[in-house]
């Protein structure tokens, strides 16, 4: 990757390893990275690796050699506080979330990173009183806009409305969870989204346009996949059945409330479903014994593999996403995808995929009986299934540093 000092040097603030630490892991490619600061870092060998393997994950190699600046022993006895306390829920979110900013800027003052002037950035929910300590040091906000905000949690509001056997245990944010994220948007000299739909989400909230920046997601495919050659039946049977793959939290907002409509629609059909991630709905009674539905549970990351490697097609029928990695995980393995259009535009309609205009279960069964009586059209699909260069870390650190330009505007990938 190219290296430009004039773009400067950039902080990067999360929790969590979220998009497997990317957006740091670019900027150290440029080497544009001044430091990561996070909850939990644990590099191989570590102690707390023998705790679990959630733990074992929050730890990338290419960022070995980075300034890292972690909080261990400060996060578990955050959860052991939060546990004694009874905190749980938003509560328990927004505790975090503030837990983490004043451990941030706490981190950032003793170190004394970045003397001249820089560029932190940091995720929503948890940017605030970071950006406050930016704007102290003469230094560029950039907020990572993790969702569509609160439109997404009105089209919720209105799912679990018309269905209130779902609800669950989940409640909507509270007026200053909100009222936050408004200073932080604020505060903030650019918003970088996901997608096109993110960005029309935020604008539809009052949040001035001209902050607002499209960088996918990146994402870098693993080496094995690229060995994988798909071969689809001539037909599909009882013997041969379809197998349509579902990965990820399985609640309303993703759209399985509508995919289990279809699994009802398709009855008698040689299609199996495959549900591979947590639980967050309560399924149907007629639906609990179906042997065309066959769920997994959550799993690993490092398991999720087996899974688009074995299943014939990707089903993503969000209705509200500020991207879903997903979908590009399940094109690494050439996995035809059936996807929304409230999401990351990744699904090239006709290409590689097919992109629900509606989102309905009427229109999923529809496109799967489609694929059905032309397998053909699943081999043809697969073999354009390749995430784009759009999606590579070479693109998406030149859109991210790009960011400030004045002409990038309407920068997309």
């Amino acid at each position: 990757m190219n290296t430009d000092p004039t773009r400067g040097r950039w902080i990067c603030c999360q929790i969590g390893a979220r998009e497997h630490y990317a957006v740091p892991r670019v900027l150290r490619g440029y080497s544009a990275l001044e430091a990561l600061v996070t909850d939990v870092w644990v590099p191989p060998k570590h102690p707390l690796n023998v705790v679990s393997d959630t733990l074992a994950e929050r730890y990338h190699r290419e960022l070995r050699e980075a300034k890292v600046g972690a909080f261990n022993l400060g996060s578990i006895s955050f959860e052991l506080r939060a546990r004694i306390a009874g905190l749980h829920g938003w509560e328990k979110i927004i505790a975090r979330n503030e837990w983490f900013q004043a451990m941030a800027v706490s981190k950032l003052e003793q170190s004394a990173m970045a003397d001249p002037p820089c560029t932190l950035f940091a995720y929503s929910y948890a940017a605030r009183e970071i950006f406050q300590y930016a704007r102290r040091r003469g230094w560029r906000t950039v907020l990572g806009q993790i969702d569509p905000g609160p439109v997404e949690e009105r089209i919720v509001t209105k799912l679990y409305a018309e269905d209130p056997t779902q609800r669950g245990k989940w409640e909507p944010a509270p007026p200053c969870y909100w009222a936050q994220w408004r200073e932080e948007c604020e505060l903030a000299d650019r918003i970088v989204v996901n997608s096109a739909w993110a960005r029309s989400a935020l604008e539809e909230e009052g949040v001035t346009s001209e902050k607002i920046r499209i960088v996918p997601l990146a994402y870098e495919r693993p080496v094995e996949a690229d060995l994988l050659r798909r071969e689809y039946p001539v037909r599909f049977t009882r013997h041969r059945q379809l197998r349509i793959l579902f990965l990820g939290q399985i609640n309303l907002r993703k759209g399985c409330g509508l995919l289990l409509e279809a699994v009802r629609l398709l009855r008698g059909e040689p299609v199996e479903f495959w549900f591979v991630g947590p639980r967050q709905i309560a399924i149907p009674e007629d639906l609990m014994q179906r042997s065309e539905i066959r769920w997994f549970g959550p799993v690993p990351r490092s398991q999720t593999a087996g899974f688009y490697r074995a299943a014939d097609l990707f089903v993503f029928p969000t209705l509200s996403d500020g991207f879903g990695l997903t979908q590009l995980e399940a094109q690494s393995w050439k996995l035809p995808i059936l996807a929304s259009r409230f999401c990351g535009e990744v699904v090239e309609d006709g290409k590689n995929g097919k992109v629900l205009t509606a989102v309905t279960a009427v229109e999923i069964a529809d496109a799967i009986r489609e694929y059905l009586a032309d397998p053909r059209r699943l081999q043809f699909l697969s073999s354009k299934a390749a995430p784009s260069e759009k999606f590579g870390f070479a693109r998406i650190g030149d859109l991210l540093l790009s960011s400030f330009r004045a002409d990038s505007d309407h920068i997309e990938a």
